[in-house]
């Protein structure tokens, strides 16, 4: 992780019931993409490695006979139990309250683990080996993000852009202008470089896919409210006593921007990184 920085079980507390209405899907044809690169015969098992409320878990456990979910806080598992139930697939998933670094932790051998951009919040290294050892000999890692490089056009949307630069700029004027993180700091922003620590594992590959997004999404003040309150860097509890100050000047700034209170994005592409434990087998 970022030097100087310590993760704590605060780094995402109260966002939970935020995360489902306010964070951006994956491109659609995600949960294809990766059936077509993993091959999946339905008797494997998952492992999702900081699974917040089952938001790559869920859509990919069609593809798995059993699938286990970790986070260490208590308000996503909680969300990934409901949302299971509520997608029909409760039976076939499972969830754990407990950090990456606590790894085993007695949960068996995997087909394949995925980290939906969760693997800069952890002890990179340690949690490589560990997985890699969790995994049977040509099991997958799968390292899931937003694509960072692309530059997502408002052009021809039909409403107003979400106002993100004015958000930014009150959440600062609220938190300060260092990026918060928990009951700490990222003065530099979350740390990069995954592929160097994924071959120090001893991981071979990757195959790179990009998925297409682009889709015209239509948000509300409460789904954008959502989206802020979702972040770990404007978690609610960043805000004490100023929460409801904050989400009042938010709604406010949110009602100049669209006088509809409807607003219009592209959704993003999603870039997939596809590592392999060991040759894959025939």
């Amino acid at each position: 992780m970022a030097a100087g920085w310590v993760g704590d079980d605060t780094l995402f507390a109260g966002t939970a019931a935020y995360y489902g209405r306010g964070r951006l899907p994956y491109a659609p044809g995600l949960v294809d993409a990766l059936a077509e690169a993993l091959a999946p015969d339905g008797r494997g098992r998952l492992l999702d490695v900081g699974c917040g409320p089952g938001t790559l878990a869920l859509p990919l456990a069609r593809l798995f006979r059993e699938t286990v979910g970790v986070d260490p806080d208590a308000g996503m598992i909680a969300e990934a139990r409901r949302a299971a139930e509520a997608a029909g697939v409760a039976g076939r998933t499972r969830w754990f309250r407990g950090r990456a670094e606590e790894l085993p932790a007695g949960l068996g051998s995997f087909t394949a683990a995925a980290f939906g951009q969760s693997f800069h919040w952890m002890d990179r290294e340690t949690v490589a080996r560990t997985v890699k050892g969790m995994l049977r000999p040509g099991g997958a890692l799968i390292h899931v993000s937003d694509l960072k490089t692309e530059t997502r056009t408002v052009e021809a949307t039909p409403h107003p852009a979400v106002p993100y630069a004015a958000i930014d700029e009150l959440v600062r004027r609220y938190l300060g202008p260092v990026r918060r993180a928990g009951r700490g700091v990222l003065p530099g922003g979350t740390p990069g470089g995954e592929a160097s620590v994924l071959a120090g594992a001893g991981f071979s590959g990757p195959e790179r896919l990009v998925v297409p997004g682009g889709q015209i999404l239509e948000r509300t003040s409460d789904t954008v409210v959502a989206s802020v309150f979702s972040m770990s860097f404007s978690a609610p509890h960043l805000f004490g006593t100023r929460r409801g100050d904050f989400e009042s000047d938010l709604r406010r700034l949110l009602r100049n921007a669209s006088a509809s209170d409807v607003f219009a994005e592209r959704g993003p592409s999603t870039e997939v990184f596809v590592w392999r434990n060991g040759p894959a087998e025939r």
